[in-house]
């Protein structure tokens, strides 16, 4: 049995958003897991990162949040609502976050969710080694993370050569930054397109796909972003010359060799599915 934390954002009860929510819950509690659930708008989670968050500050002159974050997480000084979720989330062997893609990006709810409970000293700065545990390793390493969203729009939007630009680019920065930045291994993510309009028929196609996504929760591979201390950034900051010259951008940072050598084997040594096989 894992445990596995749901943090999902909308505030609409029957929204795709929240059937997903309700879906991954119960695919994962039928296997056995148990389950902890973070329902920001039902939990009216308070959004901003402000100067509230640190009731008792290190210093009284200038708000700084690094220096207040780190010294309410290292004194045990933060609010009670930001405890509890990194409590949650530190006894959680995977993340799901569910949400609807507004402006291209997750709602700000949620993004205020992982502005106050990323504490620095926990999920940046950790062990007080400043940059040396990042992307690969820190505080979350070991856990799994996965996005399911919902996006209004249809999917030729968001594919490669899509006006809205492809959507694994579009979520970057959440997939490699908000979470394999503390050292999560992210799976690809899951979305459903056209949810503004979907039907019963889209919607049950989804739930099905959806259900068996979770399900392997534990099993498919991640993403294979480039961890920062396993060579390919030798100062810790920039690619190597020699590593994927011929890219650049956000795609240089995903080791696409591993995904080439399991093409080729499969080509060489093709695999029947199981569907396949049946009559």
């Amino acid at each position: 049995m894992q445990k596995v934390l749901i943090v999902h954002a909308h505030p609409e009860p029957t929204s795709v958003t929240s059937q997903l929510a309700e879906i991954a819950s119960e695919t994962l509690k039928a296997q056995g897991h148990e389950v902890m659930r973070s329902d920001l708008y039902g939990m009216g989670w308070k959004a901003v990162f402000d100067g509230r968050d640190f009731p008792v500050r290190a210093n009284q002159e200038r708000l700084s949040f690094i220096d207040e974050s780190g010294h309410a997480f290292a004194k045990g000084l933060q609010t009670p609502d930001v405890e509890e979720e990194q409590r949650k989330i530190l006894a959680a062997d995977a993340v799901i976050l569910v949400f609807p893609l507004w402006w291209f990006s997750m709602p700000a709810i949620m993004k205020g969710w992982i502005d106050r409970v990323w504490a620095f000293g926990l999920a940046y700065g950790f062990e007080g080694a400043g940059n040396t545990y990042r992307y690969g390793e820190g505080g979350f390493a070991g856990k799994r993370a996965m996005l399911g969203v919902s996006v209004g729009g249809p999917a030729q939007d968001y594919s490669a050569r899509g006006i809205n630009g492809p959507l694994d680019q579009l979520l970057f920065p959440i997939t490699h930054g908000t979470l394999f930045f503390p050292g999560m291994q992210v799976l690809p993510t899951f979305a459903v397109y056209g949810a503004g309009s979907i039907d019963a028929e889209g919607m049950a196609a989804a739930e099905a796909a959806w259900r068996s996504r979770v399900e392997r929760l534990f099993d498919d591979a991640p993403l294979a972003f480039r961890p920062q201390n396993g060579g390919d950034y030798p100062d810790r900051h920039v690619l190597a010359d020699h590593v994927a010259p011929h890219l650049s951008g956000l795609v240089a940072h995903i080791d696409h060799e591993p995904a080439e050598k399991k093409k080729a084997a499969e080509a060489a040594f093709p695999v029947q599915r199981e569907e396949e096989l049946s009559p």
